[in-house]
């Protein structure tokens, strides 16, 4: 995997809030952070990093860049000042946040930006997100599929990503799960819930352990330390065929975000 496994995410966190979710998941022992542009935390995110005293060689940031700035003149500058305010000269993963077709910037055109951005080392690693299957090839097409690092997709046991999961897997490129948890409607899943009974361990554990097994990244966030230590001791639950199973037939195309726009036809 050419991306960590595990990292904490940002998503809706702001102001001191995100200071502290990104100190304490340093502290316990992260070193993946995930923002965007369009989080409008890039700046408070650079701030817990520069006060937590872990060297930038050891983390692995990962940032977003927004549909103003898909342009070939906009993409690179945009990029830079995301750099500025994360206090850092390269981050490590820079992924275009949404397909946006109505956008008027072809899949060709921002992506060749994005590769662009990489040879200029502003970041050592380039990839999309929420990115259907057709748009994924587009941006292969433009690129190469080994230049896409990974695709970064709503998925959680309620919205599984069958068809879309496969074709990356064939591809070679890796899966990124954001919202693993479904804004936490799982965690009070009985499905899960009596798993994680039988494997003293929270729903969270659970469901971030089935994306693990399935080869997937996952990126929890949390305001509170100890919830995003418990989060990282998912890593260490193994579960069994029957456990992946239960969760497998959990599959109800349960998607939580898809605003208009921005998303290209699903698959």
């Amino acid at each position: 995997m050419s991306i960590p496994a595990f990292g904490v995410g940002t998503f809706r966190l702001q102001g001191q809030v995100v200071i502290d979710s990104v100190r304490n998941a340093l502290d316990v022992g992260y070193r993946a952070i995930d923002t965007a542009q369009i989080y409008e935390n890039e700046a408070e995110v650079g701030q817990a990093i520069a006060e937590s005293g872990v060297a930038r060689e050891d983390l692995f940031v990962t940032t977003k860049i927004w549909v103003p700035n898909y342009g070939r003149g906009k993409l690179v500058p945009s990029l830079k000042d995301s750099l500025a305010k994360l206090r850092t000269d390269y981050v490590d993963l820079t992924l275009i946040h949404w397909p946006a077709p109505g956008n008027g910037v072809s899949v060709d055109e921002y992506m060749t930006a994005l590769a662009d951005a990489k040879a200029q080392g502003l970041t050592r690693q380039i990839g999309i997100s929420n990115f259907p299957i057709a748009e994924t090839q587009a941006a292969i097409a433009a690129v190469g599929k080994d230049q896409i690092a990974t695709n970064q997709i709503e998925l959680s046991p309620y919205l599984q990503n069958a068809k879309l999961t496969a074709f990356l897997k064939e591809q070679g490129i890796q899966v990124t799960s954001y919202m693993t948890l479904a804004y936490g409607k799982v965690l009070k899943d009985p499905v899960i819930g009596q798993i994680a009974q039988r494997h003293n361990a929270t729903p969270a554990q659970v469901t971030l352990a089935w994306a693990l097994q399935l080869g997937y990244a996952v990126i929890p966030s949390s305001t509170k330390r100890e919830n995003l230590a418990s989060n990282l001791l998912a890593q260490q639950l193994r579960l069994t065929d029957d456990d992946m199973a239960q969760i497998a037939a959990l599959e109800r195309n349960g998607r939580e975000v898809s605003p208009e726009g921005l998303a290209a036809a699903w698959d």
